[in-house]
């Protein structure tokens, strides 16, 4: 307990990427407010607030500063819950980056305000508007000339010092929101209700009506069905439906109602409604599984008694949601919560319609294409579990869904384990969610379960080895047979002139016959844009980033060079800037220009393209697949999105344009990708009593990569990747910690660079590689330098990054260096 007869201090977490909390002192009007895990505004620097978290209370005052006190306290309940401070813990040591950075990450951005962010006017005739106090009123009556504006600049105006706790008590009110990208701008969720302006028992009424309408034959049918619907609900006065429900009954469209309306017979209400309470829908029951996912399921229960973590490796196809289903239904029979991850947000749409079906509301979903304001909605519905009205038992989500406020998990689900999108790459925390969520579960003694048909080779290692369970499904659901793979020689058909445009003459012939059978196809090209570049025919001129070191890739739908680093864009060149010619043509091939190619050669076929230039959107995910599911897309050209996880029952043909692109990336784990995904994309080709073909083109048909894919052999892959990974010291025989350095001069990079370099091999020896420029060197001005340490699995992994940790901070605080950027990359993927 915290004595009151003392001055009372707070340490809180600041979002900024410095190490260590910052104390305060809280004045006697806030003593009996403060709580660990509540957010308070604080003053750090100068003139800058920002919403903090309180992390210790205690009667400990500086020695060598003198505190600043509290502005406020937020909350009436904490935020942050102690398995979530314990999670931020850990990832800040693990990951080597500030608990400021984790907070950053962790919450949503309406929960921490700082003097920088927007705020956009929303009163629309709002009933909280009479309950506003003073100092709210002043900035209500500013944001309403303005409309938008920061929170600096708010300040400023209204002469309010300290504004935040006003922000958040009218966010908390909904009269103003924060302001997010255009396309994920918050628009409340609405339903629009078709009620009669009279009574449908008065038959004097009635027949006035019918009169009037006799020659409109439509609009009178409209009555007539709006009528039966009275007569068969329960609900005889003040009855409304849903416009969609409505129109749909009648079979009318919607000018037909308008006219209706219009003449004065309906009217139309508009409901603003919580996205977190859709309507219960009638469930589907639990399949019953067949033998080979019995036994999986039942290997897996039995390895949960022993273990805390089992991998299920079983081929596409095979049925593994459907285990996941009856352990999920496990967990809510004894009252407890489920974490659903998946590596990325296009796999979600088809997951959540199989989860809602069988657990209706249960299921919240959180990724980042949800406005701010949704994801706030589903925080604090877990937050306040206890006493909402929304109860998420089975949270969907991707891998920021680990730093939501669970209160007890039972069991976290991790999909497709092996995909590095589960990997943070920029900023920090670089923490990797799969593994995260083992720590995580570990906090409230719950289970995981990686599942996958290409499992990470560490993974697999530690199940093999005894620290994970091991549960196979090796045929896939209802006896379907896994793909024919066809090896198409593009040299060879290169030199024969067969190629039509980038598709070989095996793969033409396959589509040609799918198409025939009203069959669909994947074409795979892990490239997006038209063309990876241009080039001067004459000279070799290539037009590169003005901010990187990187060439500029053509997006032809713009008509703009762009570089898919900074974002830097240009148009195209008339001539050569270099030569004065004219003929600059474009090199190499992506999705873009696949999408173009292959309308030419299949002008009657539909066409989709699914890449990050396509998918920006909160719904195109979702529309994209909905479209080709439903059969109203032909053919679907894509990036990595269509490798993972997706079932498409008529695709019979899947296309991997160009194998070689994977396979010469320069990285150690380039075999295992390249397996993992040839084998991920191949195993969307094939459903319900039909063998699919998978076209592989490449340059190297002998490559003991791609006969493992034909053989579908992953043991073979892992077995030699294991041997190369011991005989050069890589996961998961040694750790791997990666040293970032960015500087705006080569120069000063390059001493700090050697500087650290000869330090760490004084400790390191041999384990230390580098410095060496990445494949892009120079990002947004910056140039930058990897130095690769490699520690042994039975060294301290801990003191060695203390040691790495202490090393890297005496070259920063160096006066030579002040301005160089050092940042840690554990776990590289």
């Amino acid at each position: 307990m915290v004595r009151k007869n003392k001055m009372i201090f707070t340490d809180v977490i600041v979002p900024l990427p410095l190490p260590g909390t910052f104390t305060y002192h809280a004045e006697p009007e806030f003593t009996d407010k403060l709580e660990v895990g509540k957010r308070a505004i604080v003053q750090f620097g100068r003139k800058k607030f920002y919403t903090a978290i309180i992390h210790k209370i205690h009667n400990q005052q500086p020695t060598d500063y003198k505190t600043k006190p509290l502005h406020s306290v937020l909350d009436e309940t904490p935020v942050i819950n102690s398995c979530q401070f314990e999670l931020w813990e850990w990832i800040a040591n693990y990951y080597m980056c500030s608990l400021g950075e984790v907070m950053k990450a962790a919450l949503p951005s309406g929960l921490k305000l700082e003097s920088e962010t927007k705020v956009l006017y929303n009163v629309k005739n709002n009933d909280e508007l009479h309950k506003t106090t003073e100092n709210e009123s002043i900035i209500l009556e500013i944001m309403e000339q303005e409309n938008v504006m920061g929170l600096k600049d708010l300040s400023e105006k209204s002469g309010i010092k300290n504004i935040l706790p006003a922000v958040n008590s009218l966010m908390n009110k909904k009269l103003v929101l924060i302001q997010e990208k255009l396309r994920e701008a918050y628009k409340p969720k609405t339903e629009t209700f078709i009620s009669a302006t009279f009574s449908t028992r008065d038959q004097k009424k009635l027949e006035e009506v019918f009169h009037e309408l006799r020659n409109a034959p439509r609009q009178l049918e409209l009555i007539m069905t709006f009528i039966k619907l009275v007569q068969q609900s329960d609900a005889k006065k003040n009855f409304a439906i849903k416009k969609k429900d409505f129109l749909r009954e009648a079979k009318a469209d919607a000018s037909i109602l308008k006219a209706v309306v219009d003449k004065g017979y309906f009217e139309q209400q508009t409901i603003e409604v919580s996205r977190l309470k859709a309507e219960q829908e009638k469930l589907h029951d639990i399949k019953k599984l067949n033998t080979a996912q019995s036994t999986a399921l039942s290997s897996i229960q039995s390895a949960f008694q022993t273990k805390d973590v089992a991998l299920l490796h079983g081929v596409t196809s095979s049925g593994k949601t459907e285990i996941y289903i009856h352990l999920i239904q496990e967990q809510l029979n004894q009252g407890r919560q489920v974490l659903y991850l998946l590596p990325e947000i296009a796999l979600t749409s088809q997951i959540i319609e199989r989860l809602k079906a069988v657990f209706g509301n249960q299921v919240g979903i959180y990724h980042s294409k949800f406005p701010d304001n949704e994801r706030i909605e589903v925080y604090n519905a877990l937050l306040n579990s206890n006493n909402s009205g929304v109860a998420y038992n089975i949270i969907l989500g991707v891998r920021s869904s680990v730093f939501l406020p669970f209160s007890d998990l039972g069991l976290i689900i991790v999909d497709e384990e092996h995909e590095n999108t589960y990997k943070q790459f920029d900023p920090a925390p670089r923490y990797n969610a799969r593994d995260t969520a083992i720590v995580l579960a570990k906090s409230h003694g719950a289970k995981v379960l990686l599942g996958t048909a290409t499992p990470a080779v560490e993974s697999y290692y530690n199940a093999k080895t005894g620290k994970y369970d091991l549960a196979e499904l090796s045929t896939r659901y209802q006896d379907i047979q896994l793909p024919r793979v066809v090896i198409a020689d593009i040299l060879k058909a290169r030199r024969k002139k067969e190629m039509s445009s980038h598709f070989t003459p095996e793969l033409m012939e396959e589509m040609h016959s799918a198409f025939y059978k009203d069959e669909q196809v994947i074409l795979f090209q892990n490239r997006r844009g038209f063309a990876p570049f241009l080039e001067c025919e004459l000279c070799g001129w290539i037009p590169e980033c003005k901010n990187c070191d990187v060439s500029l890739t053509y997006h032809k739908k713009f008509n703009h060079l762009v570089c898919h680093y900074c974002g830097y864009h240009q148009k195209i060149p008339q001539v050569c800037p270099s030569c004065g010619s004219n003929k600059i043509m474009t090199r190499g091939f992506g999705t873009e220009k696949i999408e173009d190619e292959i309308s030419i050669l299949f002008p009657d076929k539909k066409i989709k393209r699914m890449d990050l230039d396509t998918t920006r959107s909160r719904n195109a995910y979702e529309n994209i697949i909905h479209s080709f599911a439903s059969g109203e897309i032909d053919i679907l050209v894509g990036t990595q999105m269509v490798s993972k996880g997706l079932d498409f029952d008529n695709v019979s043909v899947v296309g991997i344009l160009n194998a070689d692109n994977m396979l010469n990336f320069p990285d150690f784990r380039a075999f295992e990708r390249s397996y993992q995904l040839m084998a991920q994309v191949s195993g969307r080709a094939g459903r319900k009593k039909r063998q699919g073909t998978v076209i592989i083109q490449t340059s190297k048909p002998s490559h003991p990569i791609i006969k493992n894919v034909i053989e579908n052999d992953y043991v073979a892959m892992y077995q030699s990747q294991l041997e190369e990974r011991k005989q050069f010291m890589y996961p998961p025989y040694y750790k791997i910690v990666k040293v970032l350095l960015k500087h705006k001069k080569t120069d000063k990079l390059d001493s700090a660079a050697n500087k650290l370099v000869k330090e760490l091999k004084n400790i390191f020896g041999y384990r230390v590689l580098g410095p060496q420029s990445p494949l892009v060197g120079r990002v947004q001005n910056y140039y930058l330098k990897h130095i690769l340490i490699k520690i042994e699995k039975e060294k301290s992994l801990s003191a060695s990054k203390k040691i790495i940790r202490k090393k890297a901070a005496e070259i920063a605080n160096h006066q030579d260096f002040k301005t160089l950027s050092i940042h840690f990359d554990v776990d590289p993927a």
